[in-house]
């Protein structure tokens, strides 16, 4: 009987070990590449139905042609977001399309580190640390317990975000236009009033970008924060930006942006950032960034690359 092949498109040296370890006890075999999907190396998946593909990477149109063409009938996406493939025209042309699920608890314990960082005014403190400046910062931080967290997006992440909240002994709010957990669920304009610190879990598509738009940021208390380990595009940065400068808004800590593609992933030490809007959020000292990391744990890696296999397989089932 023929193995199941799954062609396993950038795919980084720790994934590869785990798929080379996980794939025998499924009974499938592997075609493993560090190149991500692209016209040039479509033959990687002849003779291969299924493929799974990182967020990293773009994937056009045209590559979903060519990938249709070599016969594969199913994508499986290491990422909870779809937002690098264009779903719609994927099922189109016969290509089904299926995120991974993986531990909700890498994102959401990063948020809250995120959250703590962002009202203990650690950017500045551990700038002055590194220049031997010991001197307490001239604003004191709060407590979470003294705020009101706003929730946007209550899916798996966005609920054990809510879970450990609770901990803290906050004030929660939430809005999910599909109300899905235990929450205290309130209009979007209601959350954006009355939130100390808003945070994003929402997926990212047509109704999502720039869900927090200059309107929005007008709505939000004064001195509020931003937290967002969703997608970039749900906040408007070029609205974002002057808020921030001017105080309207009390800081951000943004693990994903707009315009990241090309940028995070990638050592930029020796060469100039082209994005102005990146640069200017750097040299803020109320905006902490990181690049896209809070999924990056061991424990998430196990759940992608077992995950990843089994979509597959029961794909495979359906048919």
């Amino acid at each position: 009987m023929t193995k199941t092949g799954i062609t396993i498109y950038g795919c980084e040296q720790d994934e590869a070990v785990l798929f080379q370890e996980m794939a025998p006890h499924f009974g499938v075999r592997t075609t493993l590449t560090a190149a991500p999907v692209c016209e040039a190396n479509i033959d990687l998946a002849f003779g291969n139905r299924y493929v799974s593909v990182s967020h990293k990477t773009q994937i056009t149109n045209s590559v979903l042609c060519a990938l249709g063409q070599a016969g594969v009938a199913y994508i499986s996406t290491r990422s909870s977001g779809y937002n690098h493939i264009d779903v719609g025209f994927a099922r189109s042309i016969g290509i089904c399309v299926e995120n991974v699920l993986y531990s909700p608890d890498s994102v959401a314990d990063y948020t809250l580190m995120l959250m703590l960082m962002a009202v203990r005014n650690a950017k500045s403190t551990i700038s002055r640390v590194d220049t031997h400046d010991f001197r307490l910062n001239d604003v004191r931080g709060k407590e979470l317990r003294d705020l009101t967290i706003g929730v946007i997006g209550t899916g798996r992440i966005g609920a054990a975000v809510i879970d450990r909240l609770r901990g803290f002994g906050c004030h929660i709010l939430a809005y999910d236009h599909r109300p899905k957990t235990s929450a205290n669920y309130v209009r979007l304009d209601e959350l954006l009033r009355h939130s100390d610190i808003v945070t994003f879990h929402t997926p990212l598509n047509a109704e999502t970008k720039h869900l927090l738009n200059c309107h929005r940021i007008e709505q939000m208390k004064p001195g509020a924060f931003i937290i967002n380990t969703g997608r970039g595009a749900l906040l408007d940065t070029e609205a974002l930006i002057p808020a921030l400068e001017s105080g309207r808004l009390g800081g951000a800590a943004l693990d994903v942006l707009e315009g990241e593609g090309g940028i995070f992933y990638a050592d930029h030490r020796n060469k100039p950032l082209e994005s102005n809007l990146l640069l200017r959020l750097q040299g803020l000292p109320n905006v902490v960034i990181t690049p896209h990391t809070a999924y990056y744990t061991d424990h998430a890696l196990r759940d992608t690359v077992e995950n990843t296999i089994i979509n597959c397989l029961k794909f495979e089932r359906r048919k």
